[in-house]
């Protein structure tokens, strides 16, 4: 799992990042003493890139909660603090863990147990979900997996495109990707992830989607056809 420490204090977080690299599954990514500058890379493309945040609560310019309330999208976060009195706010923005400095090792590996617990739970759910919520403006909208067509890419945006309804939200291919459930969804482009249900016809390098007004024909990548094939019931001669 990939990680990334947001502290301003030099000890702690080369305590942490010992920590992690005696950790066979875990893979330090960058660390940063500006809450700032790990802000702007957790909100740009190596967000979906991220399984683990680090976090420190008190910091100058901005605290941990403060990072906690401008990120757009959240990996785990564990958060750690010499303080106890940030714990109760932070659990508002579903922190897997809060941990007391002195960290010890120990209560390191304990941390990234519920990590993987976590993790777990959210792919039992996945796979036993029929829908998914959107966020729209200020609500969030619930949107049934039959009900997609396909997912695009823009920019640092992705469509998720309905029978009606279009939902332009902050995430990468990648993010929504694992988002998606893999008996439902196959990615066949690097710009597209389509719904299997919905496919038409599969031409040689393209796929027609049905949509309410007519079809919708979506390229397929060299290196997606071959998943392509295996995710689809084949019958041939």
């Amino acid at each position: 799992m990939n990680c990334i420490i947001i502290d301003d204090d030099k000890l702690s977080t080369k305590i942490i990042a010992e920590f992690v690299e005696k950790t066979d599954e875990l893979n330090l990514i960058e660390t940063y003493e500006s809450a700032v500058d790990g802000i702007n890379y957790l909100n740009g493309k190596h967000n979906a890139q991220i399984d683990i945040l680090f976090l420190d609560i008190e910091m100058p310019e901005m605290t941990g909660i403060d990072v906690l309330k401008t990120l757009n999208i959240l990996p785990q976060v564990i958060i750690y603090s010499s303080q106890e009195k940030y714990a109760l706010e932070s659990y508002e923005y579903n922190v897997t863990d809060y941990l007391l400095k002195p960290v010890t090792y120990p209560r390191f590996l304990k941390a990234i147990n519920k990590v993987k617990e976590k993790n777990e739970k959210s792919e039992d759910l996945t796979k036993n979900s029929t829908e998914i919520f959107i966020k729209n403006n200020s609500s969030l909208v619930r949107v049934k997996y039959e009900d997609i067509l396909w997912i695009e890419a823009l920019e640092n945006y992705v469509v998720v495109n309905t029978f009606r309804d279009k939902y332009t939200i902050h995430f990468t291919m990648k993010a929504i990707s694992d988002k998606m459930p893999s008996d439902k969804f196959v990615r066949v482009h690097r710009s597209f992830i389509v719904n299997l249900s919905k496919i038409k016809v599969i031409e040689d390098n393209s796929v027609v989607i049905k949509t309410e007004s007519g079809s919708k024909v979506i390229p397929i990548g060299k290196s997606y056809k071959d998943q392509l094939m295996n995710d689809i019931n084949l019958i041939t001669k």
